[in-house]
Order: C-alpha cells, then structure tokens, then sequence
C-alpha cells in the first residue's frame, strides 16, 4: 500500500507569514478605475464571472491595456514570468514552445480560446508558437488544478484567451503597421461595433520574419502567420443571445532538425451558441465547436504529418438561488487524427471519444463563501475518471481574503503514448496520470494596490515516463511544492506589477528535479503615462534548469531586460517602440542533439533565442 503524504512543507507554508506585515494598511483614496483593473472580473476559474479576490482561485489577467503597451511577438512573451508559469522554446519566432503552470508538464495545463479547447491530441500540448497576440484582447491564467471543471490535463491549471467582441457605437476600426529586427515585418487590420443587438468583430494580421539561428552557426529559420478572427453574437427580445466565432491562423516555420526543415502548420477554432433565460432564474447554454491542431513536417531524415479536430458539444446550466449558484452541465466530445501519419506509418487506432458530466456549488454564506464541483469523465481510450474540488474563502476584513482548496485532475494519455506507429515505442495500457493538490491562499485588495500569495503542494501519481526501452510506462511519481507572490498597483499614471516564483519540481523516484522546469522566477513591469507619451520596462529572471531527467545537463539562468515607449502624435495615431533583450543577453530554455553516424553518439546544442531587438509599429483606432 502507499502511503501518502499530502502535508506541503512547512518552509514553503512559512512564507504565508510574509505579508502579514501589511495586513492593516488600507488605501483609501477613491479611485475606482484602478480597482476595477487591479480587481478585475474573471470566468476561468469558476464557470461563472467574479472578480479575482472572490474567485477562490490563484489567477492572473493580462488586460488589453497591457497587451497594447507591451506589443509582443509572441503570446509567450506576455507569459513567460507570469506567476507560477515557466517558458521553454526552441529558438524564437514561431520555433516550438512549452507552457508549465506550477512545474506540471506542458501537456498537463490547458489552452483555451474563447471557451473552446485548443491541442493536439499526438502530443497533449498546445502550440503556443503559433498565435497571434494580435488576434487577442486578454488572457486569464489560472493556477491549479481544474480537472472538475474542464476534465482532462487540467492539472497545473487554465489558461484563457478571449477574442473582442463589439462595444455599442459606430463602427470602430484599427489598423497597425510594423517591423523591425530580423526583416520582420506584421500588420493587422479590424473592425468592431455593435448596433440593433448585434456585435461584430472582424480582424486580419500578417506577421513574416526571417526570424535567426536556432543554433550558433546556423542559418536564419523564417516564420510566417496569416491569421483571421469573425465574432458575431446578436441578442434577441427576451435576453435570448446566439453567435458564432471562427479564427483560423496558418502559415510556416523552419527550424533545424540535423539540416533544414520546416513546418506548416494550420490552428482553428470555431463555434456556433445560443444561450437563454428559460425562467428568471436558470439559464441554459449549448455551445458546439471544432478545433483543429494540424503540423506538416518535411526534415532531412523523416517527413510527418499531425493533425487533431476535436468536436465538442457542451450543454450548460446555470441555476440562481438567491446568493448562491449552481453550474450542472454535459459534453461530448471526439478527437480524430484524421490522416497523421509520420514517415508513411499510421496509428492503431485514429479516433476516440468522451462523455462527461459536470456540476458546482458557488455558495455564498457572507464572510463564508464555498465552491464544490465534481466531474466525471468516461474516455474510449482510458476509461473513467472522477474529480473534485472543494474551496473555501473566508473574508478577513474589507480588504483581505483567505482561501483554502484541495482538488484532483488527471492527464490523459496522448495518442503518442497510446499508439505511436513505431514498434515498441507506445503503450496502449497506459493509464491516465492522476494528481491532488493542496492550497493556501490569502489576498490583500485595496483601492489603488493588490498581493496575493500562495503556497501549494501538488503530487501526481502513475506518471508516464519512458523505460529503458524506450516505450511509455506508468512508474513514476512527481511531487510538486511551491509558492507564488504576485502584486500590482496604480497610481498617479504608474501602473506596476511583480510576479515572484517558487517551484520544486521533484521526481519522487530518483530525487531529480523535472526536467526543462526552473525553480524560481521574477516578473516586475512597470509603465508610465506622461501626457501624449507613454514609458514601460520588464526584467524577467529565472534561475537554471536541467534539459534531461537525469540532471546532468545544466542550462544556465537568465535575466532579459525589455524596454517600450509610445507616443499618440494625433487623433487616433500611435506609435510604438519596444526593444526587447536590450543587454543581449544569451540564453537557451532548451536543448536538441545530433546523431553522429561514424561514433554513434548524440552530440548536443543549446536551441537559442534572439538577443537585443528592435521593434516599431505606428497605429490607427482608438
């Protein structure tokens, strides 16, 4: 029998004391529109909209305001350093990338937009690499498990990103123009409004690059994207609303695999809804989507071709009681590989289906609020699962909350892992990894300022490694320990916000830390308006990491520097400027290897990412 220890660490909870220091101070200043920012409305963590310091939940948003200052390449510049998440990638521009939520793997978190789920279902993972920030007006990580909520690989936690739709007025358009650095050159172009019930959001971008080495002494890998984004919803008599949402992004990325190679690549979402007030109280919604994941591979050694479409159908409830609320809901949901295939062979099997039932308690006691939810999951391929959760908040004072949670999640198994088309390289017993995670939280939420701090442990059991013939097997255990402190504030046209991260990301087999997982990191923006101009900096830092599971090989830790400013020259004109790593700083999250033919070893190299940047874009709208 296994004994199981799910007490965290006293070190690690011991940080929980550290702002108590502050618990008292209260800024009394009226300034609502700060507080509306620093306390922002959020739906990821439970289903339904509450505001941060009511949600129960460790969760950050990135707004459209930030977006807009920051103006990134990649969705991945705006998270990496986020709290409790980590960033690797394979060189940068469109090069492939990894997500870690709380130092679970990157095929333990999920990706959604809008609402729709969005991976692949070879590899578990979302590609990241290939958004478009542009096509976004915010995101909402959530942090911790949410298997009772979204079902599978919701272990490390949630990350959400939402499409604008129209405000109410005349027709609002936005147009951007840019580039910079390595020939890049992007653009995008919309158009938003709404009028008589209807809300529309149409936009287009472009992004091109000629990108840089992935290697030292490689050539320059080229990236492009061309994306489109329709959001319509139209509201009818009665509050009855309908819509559809249709973003579908393609273009091509090189990259170095022994010799020159090259991925085409197509990801998409859309879906159809309609939701209605059937009585004052119970309002139902039934939303069906399909979103498809597609890479096609042409290296010197091997050509492959994956793609997933995963069709949903989600049918959700929501009850009012009074100052309570209860979510009930059912999905379906079918992932098909279509025609994958990799050097010619298929899988064993190509398709394979799940059908789940879901419910949640929101209950609200005044001081005393409670959040149950359950869910059970019954998958083709795995068989059943059940998860929960259960959060309780109380309320301290006016300004401060304290929270604490326990919840379960599982990862399912990959088609990879499942029936990969190479002899002896898959496993079709393998069983989902399944975790449970304690948390303690508590937040403090003033006018003009914000922290929120938080420790957790989190073990995994049957995780899926490889043995040592290579083929996936269910042997080991993980335990994770860490903490996360994060605060922002605004005042007098400053807008600050820090992030600090601590994660010990541990094999419980052999006692190694998890391999490409750092264990700490920093986040510190800050920006200021000055008039017609505007001046912004983040430093990110993060300490080493191990590329192997072994630890034996070390790569080193980083701080990158980013400097913006932006400068409204007329009416509805903007300029932007960012540099991105001004002190040109070199660094590797990842490590590749080559094949030597005449001593039959692998010889390794760090995937490295771009140094000092420049980047400039000049934008009309509002």
């Amino acid at each position: 029998m296994k004994t199981r220890n799910h007490a965290p660490g006293l070190a690690v909870f011991g940080l929980a004391a550290l702002p108590l220091a502050v618990y008292a101070q209260s800024n009394t200043a009226d300034q609502t529109s700060a507080t509306v920012e620093l306390n922002p409305m959020v739906v990821t963590a439970a289903l339904a909209p509450r505001t941060a310091d009511q949600s129960l939940s460790s969760v950050s948003v990135i707004d459209e305001a930030a977006l807009r200052r920051q103006d990134p390449v990649s969705i991945t510049d705006v998270l990496r350093g986020q709290p409790g998440v980590d960033v690797t990638s394979q060189g940068s521009f469109g090069k492939q990338s990894s997500v870690f939520l709380r130092g679970t793997g990157s095929n333990a978190n999920v990706l959604l937009i809008d609402g729709i789920r969005l991976r692949s279902a070879t590899t578990g993972a979302a590609s990241w690499e290939f958004l478009d920030p542009r096509m976004f007006q915010r995101a909402e990580i959530v942090r911790g498990p949410r298997g009772s909520l979204y079902g599978a690989d919701a272990v490390g936690g949630v990350i959400q990103l939402f499409t604008p739709e129209g405000e109410e007025g005349d027709p609002t358009p936005r147009i951007s123009v840019g580039g910079g650095s390595f020939d890049t050159q992007h653009y995008s172009a919309s158009l938003s409004g709404a009028e008589g019930g209807t809300r529309y959001h149409f936009a287009a971008s472009r992004f091109d690059t000629e990108g840089q080495p992935v290697r030292r002494g490689g050539d320059d890998k080229g990236y492009d994207n061309t994306t489109g984004l329709v959001r319509l919803s139209h509201t009818l008599e009665g509050g009855s609303e309908i819509g559809i949402l249709a973003l579908r992004g393609r273009g091509s990325s090189e990259f170095d695999a022994s010799g020159p190679a090259e991925d085409d690549f197509v990801q998409q979402v859309a879906a159809v809804y309609a939701e209605a007030p059937l009585t004052a109280r119970w309002t139902s919604r039934i939303t069906l989507s399909e979103a498809r994941d597609e890479r096609d591979t042409v290296a010197p050694t091997y050509s492959s071709l994956f793609e997933t479409r995963t069709r949903t159908a989600q049918w959700k409830n929501t009850l009012a009681l009074g100052q309570h609320e209860v979510v009930l809901g059912a999905e379906y949901s079918e992932d098909d590989l279509g025609d994958s295939q990799t050097s010619g062979l298929t899988f064993d099997e190509e398709s394979r289906d799940n059908r789940a039932v879901f419910a949640q308690g929101l209950l609200d006691f005044q001081s005393l609020t409670t959040q149950l939810s359950l869910r059970y999951d019954d998958n083709q391929a795995f068989g059943e699962e059940l998860t929960g959760s259960l959060a309780l908040g109380y309320e301290l004072d006016v300004n401060h909350v304290a929270r604490a949670s326990y919840g379960t999640a599982f990862r399912a198994p990959t088609f990879n892992e499942l029936y990969f088309p190479f002899a002896g390289s898959s496993n079709p017993d393998l069983d989902a990894e399944t975790s449970e995670t304690f948390e303690l939280g508590i937040r403090g939420q003033y006018d003009a300022w914000f922290w929120d701090l938080a420790a957790y442990q989190t073990k995994v059991d049957d995780l899926i490694a490889l043995d040592a013939s290579f083929q996936p097997v269910n042997v080991n255990e993980a335990r994770i320990r860490g903490a996360e402190l994060s605060a922002g504030a605004e005042f007098d046209d400053w807008t600050l916000t820090m992030a600090l991260t601590y994660t010990d990301p541990e094999d419980r087999g052999t006692g190694n830390q998890l391999a490409r997982r750092a264990t700490q990191g920093l986040r510190f923006d800050v920006d200021r308006e000055l008039g017609n101009w505007s001046l912004g900096a983040s430093w990110i830092a993060q300490n080493h990491r191990y590329n192997d599971a072994a630890n034996q090989q070390r790569l080193s830790g980083y701080g990158l520097v980013d400097l913006r400013a932006g400068w409204q020259f007329a009416p509805m004109w903007s300029a932007r400027l960012t540099l991105d790593n001004v002190l040109d700083k070199q660094y590797a999250t990842a490590r590749g290897s080559d094949f030597d033919a005449v001593t039959f070893e692998s010889i390794p190299f760090d995937y490295i990412n771009a140094g000092r940047a420049a980047f400039v874009s000049v934008h009309f709208g509002q």
